[in-house]
C-alpha cells in the first residue's frame, strides 16, 4: 500500500484546508518519522446507519469499520476504491465498506457501508461488539480502476476489534508498524434524538531496517502474529514508536469524537514537541455507486435462465443496493434486451 506524497505545513501555519467533522486530517510527525490522520465523523456516519436503523452493537461495528476504512483510504495513492470487508460465522456474518477516491481536485471522498447479521441473535446492548463476528477474516482490498487488477489481503479476525485486525494485516502483511485510537458514540441535545460521532487517530511507521533485519522467533501479536511494535523492533528507531504510542495513550474520548477539540488542535496536545506538520484535509460524504446500468451489467454476467428464475410474482426483476437502500426495478422483456446491449457492448469494447 502506498501513501500520498504532498508539501505539508508546520502546525501554527495556515494548512490547505481545515480538518473538521467528516474530514480526514493527514499528518507527519517529524522528529519521529512517522505519518497518520485524524477523522472525525458525524453527518457522514448518521447518513450511512439511518439508512438501515441497526442495532446497537452492529452499529457500533459498522462505525468502527468506517473509520478505519477512511484513514486508510486517505493515507493511500487512490484512484478509484479502498473496501474492508469483515466475514465471520457470528451473529454479525459481514461488516463491509468502501472508500471511493475524489475524481477531481477538491471533491469529496464518498464513503459506504452495511451489515449482514442474524436479528435474532443480536442484542440491543453488548459490550463486546467484535465477539459478535465469531472467527473469521477481514479482507482489504485495493481497486485502482479500469485495466488494474484489485489487490486484497487478507487477516484473521484477532486482538478483539476490528482495529486490532487491521493493525495485525499491516504488521505481518506489510511490515508497516500500524495503530489506531478510536472512539464513537452516541449524542443527543435536549429534545433532539441521539446522533452517533466517532473519531480516531491513525499512526504508521515505515522502519529503516537495516541490514540482516529478522522478524522475532515468538512475534507478540494474537495467534503468534507479528504486531507492530515486532516491526518497529526490526528498525533502527524502535524507541520512536514506543514514545508515538505513549502519548497516543493520553487522548481522551472527546478529544477524538470533537467538536470543540479540532483536529490540530488535537495534534498539538498529543504531539507538540514533534512537530507536527498537516497536509490539506480530505472532506468526506455518504456516496453510493448503485446505479440501474450497474444492475444490467451485473445481470449480463449470469447466464438467461437465472435471470428469469429472479422474476417475482409480479412479473419484475428486483433488485435492491444493501448499502443505501436504492430498489431497481425490470420487468423481464426489459431486461433481457438491456442485458443483450450489456453484453454486445462488452464485446465491441
Amino acid at each position: 500500500m502506498t501513501t500520498t506524497e504532498e508539501t505539508g505545513s508546520a502546525m501554527g501555519e495556515t494548512p490547505g484546508a481545515s480538518g473538521g467533522d467528516d474530514a480526514i486530517l493527514p499528518f507527519q510527525l517529524d522528529r519521529l518519522d512517522l505519518r497518520g490522520g485524524v477523522v472525525r465523523l458525524d453527518k457522514t456516519l448518521n447518513q450511512i446507519l439511518d439508512q438501515h436503523r441497526y442495532p446497537g452493537p452492529v452499529s457500533a461495528l459498522v462505525g468502527e469499520a468506517v473509520l478505519i476504512t477512511a484513514l486508510i483510504g486517505r493515507s493511500m495513492k487512490l484512484r478509484q476504491r479502498f473496501s474492508l470487508q469483515a466475514k465471520g460465522d457470528g451473529a454479525v456474518s459481514m461488516i463491509a465498506t468502501d472508500y471511493f477516491a475524489p475524481q477531481e481536485e477538491g471533491e469529496p471522498a464518498r464513503l459506504r457501508a452495511y451489515a449482514q447479521f442474524d436479528a435474532d441473535r443480536v442484542p440491543e446492548v453488548a459490550s463486546d461488539p467484535f465477539s459478535l463476528l465469531g472467527e473469521g477474516l477481514m479482507a482489504m482490498t485495493i481497486d485502482q480502476g479500469k485495466h488494474t487488477t484489485p489487490y486484497q489481503g487478507l487477516t484473521p479476525l484477532v486482538g478483539g476489534g476490528l482495529a486490532s485486525c487491521a493493525e495485525t494485516y499491516f504488521a505481518q502483511s506489510v511490515q508497516t508498524a500500524t495503530r489506531f485510537q478510536l472512539s464513537l458514540g452516541q449524542t443527543a441535545a435536549p429534545g433532539e434524538s441521539p446522533r452517533w460521532r466517532a473519531g480516531g487517530v491513525m499512526l504508521q511507521h515505515l522502519p529503516d531496517f537495516g541490514e540482516g533485519a529478522t522478524p522475532p522467533d515468538a512475534p507478540s501479536g494474537g495467534d503468534g502474529l507479528l504486531s507492530a511494535q515486532d516491526i518497529a523492533d526490526m528498525g533502527d528507531q524502535p524507541d520512536n514508536w514506543r514514545r508515538a504510542n505513549m502519548l497516543l495513550d493520553t487522548v481522551e474520548t472527546m478529544e477524538l469524537i470533537g467538536p470543540h477539540v479540532t483536529p490540530e488542535r488535537l495534534l498539538i496536545r498529543l504531539f507538540h514537541e514533534e512537530q507536527p506538520r498537516v497536509y490539506p484535509a480530505q472532506t468526506v460524504v455518504f456516496g453510493c455507486t448503485c446505479s440501474r446500468e450497474k444492475v444490467v451489467s451485473l445481470m449480463a454476467g449470469y447466464p438467461e435462465t437465472t435471470v428469469q428464475d429472479m422474476v417475482t410474482e409480479d412479473g419484475e426483476i428486483v433488485a435492491d443496493c444493501q448499502f443505501c437502500g436504492a430498489q431497481y426495478r425490470f420487468d423481464l422483456e426489459e431486461m433481457l434486451a438491456d442485458r443483450l446491449a450489456a453484453q454486445n457492448l462488452s464485446r465491441a469494447g
